[in-house]
């Protein structure tokens, strides 16, 4: 058993018994990368950790020394992991494929352990343009500039959408290194024709009202995800422990799970990131999908990195997958809480939506149709089972004086959750509407479908005049 494996390894490593000294868990987060609030922000603000670290056998009267230090990306990350500052540390495939290069070229290991949150179809991943740019597609940028966080999971999708248009990176575009800080500024003024980043900022940006979506990263159909790594050493020393901070990530999840509103708020709390952005990853049919196993969708995304970093002479040589990505620890933490990890292994299904209608009370069954809006004060989210029946309630809770935090609703083609308010939309005969990421996807639909392409605001006026 996996257990008695660990242990045994434990005691041939750690022969001397942890009685009366101190051990070091020393991780490193990344609290505004939302997706990685179950391993790091949520662990630490609720203090999970402590619940699940043991006092019995060889860790008897052993006391911890928890230290936590935050980051605003991977690549400083890797950078303490490698000077052993760090045991643990949150990042993304793309990252997480340079923090493994980075110890095997120091004569160390890192292992990828679990996965916290991701998309097996690409999305969290995205590319902004100022709010008032002409450009409504990526394929308007050619010869222009658009920054990244260089070494991060959005530098990768931006290297393979431009692939995917017959460019060449060097030539037909012009990238920059730029972080998220101060991409946001270089936006708003005008310094830049677009920005590639990771989650949440593309959102954050758009819910801010100056820039907008028009690339996600599902339209290159890359799977993208954040999860954690581990020092080898620590590992093999202290595999209880690797698995108890596991066993914290689960517990953290399930709270998200359960209660999305409410800790979307203490995400807010701690990291600055607007609540209704942050629901629109973690709450029901979100963005990305919470998901701590290893699917053949995010182990080719570790591949894919390695590739990529190869092609950016990032990397002379690659990484054996097979030994860095290891799913012992995650296993074995299953087990402890109950769970089953090979029936979580074969779940692809996004955080399902169980709620009624809030005006008719009814059962909402069509997803495809379901759009949401979160009243400014209201501890719940309402949900409505279309985007026009929505947009009516917005209207009247308006004029009530009520202030709406944020409405949301499912992009028709690929299913995607949206910002509403930066969706273009198709209003067919009869008024039922159908949301888009892009104004060329509405477009395509009209004119295969019939009805008549809208922005928010048009829509919005559609939906107040027909009350």
């Amino acid at each position: 058993m996996l257990r008695t494996t660990l242990a045994s390894l434990a005691l041939a490593v750690f022969a001397v018994s942890a009685h009366a000294q101190t051990i070091r868990i020393a991780i490193g987060t990344q609290d505004s990368t939302i997706n990685c609030a179950a391993g790091g922000l949520m662990i630490r603000e609720l203090g999970l950790l402590q619940k699940y670290l043991p006092h019995d056998g060889q860790y008897k009267g052993a006391d911890y020394d928890i230290q936590w230090k935050n980051f605003t990306s991977g690549a400083p990350l890797t950078n303490e992991m490698v000077a052993g500052k760090l045991d643990f540390g949150a990042m993304a495939d793309f990252p997480g494929a340079l923090n493994g290069v980075a110890h095997e070229a120091g004569g160390r290991h890192s292992l990828f352990i679990n996965v916290l949150s991701g998309s097996v179809q690409g999305s969290g991943n995205g590319i902004v343009v100022p709010k008032d740019s002409p450009v409504q597609s990526l394929a308007d940028l050619k010869g222009q500039t658009i920054s990244v966080p260089f070494a991060s999971t959005a530098h990768g999708m931006l290297l393979r959408a431009i692939a995917a248009q017959g460019w060449d990176p060097q030539t037909d575009v012009n990238i920059i290194a730029q972080p998220p800080e101060v991409a946001g500024s270089a936006l708003e003024a005008g310094k830049v024709a677009a920005h590639a980043d990771f989650v949440p900022f593309a959102e954050l940006f758009e819910s801010k009202g100056f820039a907008r979506k028009i690339f996600d990263g599902s339209q290159a159909n890359a799977p993208t995800f954040h999860g954690t790594l581990v020092e080898e050493d620590f590992a093999k020393q202290y595999p209880e422990l690797v698995v108890a901070y596991l066993r914290a990530t689960l517990e953290a999840n399930q709270l998200l799970a359960e209660h999305p509103e409410q800790y979307s708020e203490l995400i807010e709390k701690v990291s600055g990131v607007d609540a209704g952005v942050v629901y629109l990853y973690h709450g029901p049919l979100g963005l990305q999908t919470r998901d701590l196993t290893w699917k053949p969708e995010y182990r080719q995304a570790v591949a894919t990195a390695i590739d990529t970093l190869k092609l950016l002479k990032k990397a002379d040589r690659g990484l054996n997958i097979d030994t860095f990505i290891d799913d012992r620890y995650i296993r074995e933490a299953f087990k402890a809480q109950g769970l089953d990890y090979d029936a979580a292994l074969a779940n692809y299904a996004p955080q399902p939506l169980k709620a009624n209608d809030a005006v008719s009370g009814q059962p909402i069954t069509d997803l495809k149709r379901v759009a949401q809006v979160w009243v400014q004060g209201e501890p719940t989210v309402r949900s409505y089972a279309s985007a026009e029946e929505a947009l009516a309630q917005v209207a009247s809770l308006k004029q009530a004086g009520k202030a709406v935090r944020a409405v949301y609703t499912q992009a028709s083609d690929s299913g995607i959750k949206l910002l509403a308010n930066q969706a273009w939309y198709v209003q067919a005969q009869g008024g039922q509407l159908h949301a888009f990421l892009l104004k060329d996807q509405a477009t395509a639909f009209a004119q295969t479908q019939g009805g008549t392409v809208k922005d928010y605001a048009g829509v919005s006026a559609a939906a107040v005049a027909a009350r």
